[in-house]
Formats: structure tokens, sequence, C-alpha cells
């Protein structure tokens, strides 16, 4: 993807900090959020044995429901427990030809998923294990893995508690630190 240069990428920069200034608050200062967190997020998946064996077998993640999917008959939706009485879930389309993934407006960059240090370290053996390829703990950043799921979503293990990024608070003082 080509990135801004030049003129173009101090535009990006000065816009950039023209909204920090105007809408980030310090941590004290910011209010309540109206949400109670993420019921959960759902994605398209291709197989859903393959999707059920990666995350609840290589992950970690419990299967907790597998349904049939209400709008469209014989899609099967199916959820796992990813901590904090948040879910992740699929849906499949029998049927339908799904093209693969794309970094694109509404599309997703990449799904951030918390995870504590023993855990961090089992997921890394198991991928090194597994011949599974990743990104990380590079380019910077310690505490992240970069994977792709079997139905290329890209995921990243965060390996930091949470509410904090880069070692920093973000939760307001009126939220409930979730860890």
């Amino acid at each position: 993807m080509p990135q801004p240069e030049g003129a173009a990428l101090e535009a990006v920069l000065t816009r950039r900090e023209e909204l920090r200034q105007r809408y980030l608050r310090p941590v004290d200062q910011r209010p309540a959020t109206t949400a109670r967190g993420v019921h959960h997020v759902a994605f398209i998946c291709r197989d859903v044995e393959e999707t059920i064996r990666f995350y609840q077998e290589f992950l970690g993640f419990p299967l907790v429901e597998i349904v049939e999917n209400r709008d469209y008959r014989g899609s099967t939706h199916f959820f796992f427990d990813i901590g904090h009485g948040n879910l992740l879930g699929f849906f499949d389309f029998p049927g339908h030809d799904h093209p693969p993934v794309a970094e694109t407006i509404g599309g997703v960059q990449h799904l951030a998923l918390s995870v504590g240090a023993a855990e961090y370290d089992t997921a890394r053996k198991a991928l090194d294990e597994a011949g599974v390829e990743y990104l990380g703990p590079d380019r910077g950043v310690e505490d992240s893995l970069y994977i792709r799921d079997p139905n290329g979503l890209p995921l990243e293990l965060y390996r930091e508690r949470l509410g904090i990024f880069n070692g920093e608070r973000i939760l307001g003082p009126t939220d409930t630190d979730p860890v």
C-alpha cells in the first residue's frame, strides 16, 4: 500500500496533531463511556471446523455456542469466549465464494486480543512448533505477535493488560480496570 511522503505526509501529521489537541482529553478528564463493553464481534469464515480447531484447540478460546444463523438458512453462527464477557463470533455462508481478506474501508485492519504472559509464551511456542509464520516481537513492539487465522483474518496477540496502551493507562478514572 503506498504511503504518504513529503508534503502529503506533513499534512497527515499536522491533521493528526490537530485532532489530538481538539478531541483527546487527559485520562482524569475523560467521561465514563456509555458502552458496557464488546458483546461480540462477528467475522465470516470459509470452514466452520477449521475455524473451531484454530481458535479452540490452537489458541485456547473455548467454543461456547453454535447455532443456525437466523438471517441465512444453512449458515452456522458460532462463538468463542475471549475473556471478560467478550465473545468472538463467526458465520459461514455455504454456497458463497468469498474473496480474500482485503485491507479497505469498512474492513478489518486487525483484531488485537489481550493475552497474559504465560498464554503469549504458549501461543508463540505453538506457532513455532506448527511452523506458522508470524511477525513479532519485532518492529519495536516487544509484546505483540501478528498472525492470520485460517480465513486470512489478521490477529494480534497482545501481551499487555487490558486498558493499557504502550505501557500507559488509557482508561478514565470512572472506568473499571478489567484486569
